[in-house]
């Protein structure tokens, strides 16, 4: 694969972007949060989960896995595409 495609395909697959201590959200028992950012190209997912910064971390890179695989499978693990 040339560089430019494979430039092309990272450019394309979702990552963690970011994670950062924070305060927590409104209405949500105070404690250890940190929010965080999955982005692809231009668009951007953000999310709040209590927990150390390893497991947050840890919790972002899971979900990007997941949007990854189906983003590229064209199938998702959570839903069936089969018609009945």
């Amino acid at each position: 694969m040339s560089d430019s495609l494979k430039d092309k395909a990272v450019e394309h697959k979702y990552h963690v972007e970011s994670v950062e201590q924070t305060d927590p959200p409104d209405g949500m028992p105070s404690g250890d949060w940190h929010r965080y950012v999955i982005a692809r190209g231009r668009s951007k997912i953000e999310g709040f989960r209590p927990g150390s910064l390893k497991t947050v971390t840890q919790h972002a890179e899971t979900i990007t896995e997941g949007l990854n695989e189906r983003s590229f499978k064209n199938t998702s693990p959570y839903v069936s595409r089969t018609r009945k």
